[in-house]
């Protein structure tokens, strides 16, 4: 398609610059809000501190000897208070003493010291793992992402979550060993792998089975060796009660799920969990069979990362860096079958995604930008949304590619898991196209980007055949 047939919205130079725009944008935001949480603007009535707090808390009870305690509410809620120096709202931890593993070491530094260390070094992962799918992402892209913020602004994991998502669903193809223990490694937030299971077996992945397994057994095994079977014991004690918490006491407004959506709207969770286990079933349907008839990976993966935030009912706003890298993958799904050019050739070569799928994409940043916890009675369901709208764009691109035509026209081939030279190549050395899908953002209005899709179909694994 002709450079002049492209809108011109869509070349790189300028999408690049509005997410430049947007990034500076969203720092800014970012530091405006730091600073009035601290009561650096206008006094505040009492401190607020963030979701880290919880971690710290664990791992000074971990380091201290007292592992279980963190488990125990007045033990923990304590070392809350310890850690930041006053009393303040109380946040919870649920997670597995796989999780203490690494609170433990963060507990020896203090707390803003050990806040900073863990949100710098999770980005940094982050980014380089998204790097694997696509090396030519920019920076500034991935710092124009609304998620980024919020992730950091709450204290919490999202961004390790992602990393760990990201580098997985990239080295299946090449390294299937390394993809597994990544994979596995997000059992210390273990409702996130719900459809890991699913895809991994579905393709006929089993060396990646076998590391995911391999991470699984060991790092609970050392948590175990190290913390005792009492720690564990509290645990599930505790996870017992995580219902209760999770029905009233948390932001339903900011959840990613349909189960999220009907709590925010009243419906109560004999309506809710009902539904959401319709859509988790039918997310986990859809997944195995993508991932069965062997579509391309960045359609498999991509749908994979799309389907979670949607499937696992309980997932906040903050987990939407899933949705990004979702959206980096689905950036390498050529607009049609067979549409490719030589990505170092001139720009009018490169395929691009089409006005639809870009706009979609602009939306998907939009709605990140508004989902977090912006106030009391915010119900705007945004993160829902977008997750929602992340999830059929990576449907509606996968399903004709998983099936066959009997009109002549080109149909993806199926890839076998022990045979697919395109995928070794898919997320390691493709993605030297131009970046050019949808960015767009500003400090109260907008805030989207995404990447071109002029990738050759050996760099992302596409093959094309004509049925007879």
């Amino acid at each position: 398609m002709a450079e002049a047939a492209r809108p011109p919205w869509l070349n790189r130079g300028r999408l690049t610059g509005y997410a430049t725009m947007a990034a500076i944008t969203e720092i800014g935001l970012f530091a405006f809000c730091v600073a009035g949480a601290h009561g650096l603007i206008v006094p505040m009535d009492h401190q607020t501190t963030t979701d880290f707090v919880s971690f710290h808390a664990a791992g000074a009870l971990t380091a201290a000897g007292t592992p279980w305690l963190a488990y125990d509410r007045a033990a923990h809620e304590a070392a809350e208070t310890a850690a930041v120096g006053f009393a303040s709202a109380y946040n919870y931890f649920y997670y597995p003493p796989v999780f203490l593993l690494i609170c433990g070491l963060l507990a020896r530094l203090p707390y803003l010291v050990a806040f900073v260390v863990f949100q710098a070094v999770s980005a940094v992962a982050c980014f380089r793992a998204l790097r694997l799918i696509r090396p030519d992402l920019p920076l500034v892209l991935f710092l124009a992402f609304p998620g980024v913020w919020w992730a950091i602004g709450t204290g919490q994991n999202a961004l390790l979550t992602a990393a760990l998502f990201a580098a997985g669903t990239a080295w299946l193809g090449r390294r299937p060993w390394l993809a597994g223990l990544c994979l596995g490694a997000l059992c210390y937030k273990p409702h996130v792998g719900l459809l890991i299971p699913v895809a991994l077996i579905a393709g006929g992945h089993w060396r990646a089975v076998a590391g995911a397994a391999a991470a699984v057994i060991g790092l609970c095994a050392a948590s175990l060796l190290l913390f005792g079977v009492r720690t564990w014991e509290a645990f599930f004690h505790q996870a017992m009660t995580a219902g209760d918490v999770y029905s009233g006491h948390v932001f339903m407004g900011g959840m990613t799920s349909p189960y999220g959506v009907l709590m925010t709207l009243g419906a109560g969770r004999g309506v809710a969990l009902p539904v959401q286990a319709v859509v988790t079933v039918v997310a986990s349907v859809l997944v195995a069979i993508v991932w069965r008839r062997g579509a391309p990976m960045p359609v498999r993966a991509g749908l994979l990362l799309a389907a979670t935030p949607v499937a696992v009912p309980v997932l906040m706003f903050y987990d939407l860096m899933l949705v990004f890298a979702a959206l980096v993958w689905l950036t390498l799904v050529p607009s049609a079958p067979g549409v490719a050019a030589d990505p170092l050739g001139p720009a009018a070569a490169r395929s691009h995604p089409g006005p639809w799928r870009a706009w979609i994409m602009a939306l998907i940043f939009l709605g990140a930008l508004f989902s977090g916890n912006l106030g009391d009675e915010m119900r705007w369901m945004t993160a829902a949304i977008s997750a929602a709208l992340a999830f059929g764009l990576s449907v509606t691109l996968a399903w004709p590619r998983g099936g066959r035509r009997r009109d002549g026209r080109a149909v993806w081939r199926r890839e076998r898991p022990d045979q697919r030279p395109g995928m070794k190549r898919c997320g390691m050395t493709a993605g030297k196209g131009g970046i050019a899908a949808a960015a767009a953002g500003a400090a109260s209005a907008a805030a989207a980007t995404g990447m071109t899709c002029g990738d050759p179909p050996a760099a992302t694994g596409f093959q094309t055949r004509t049925p007879k």
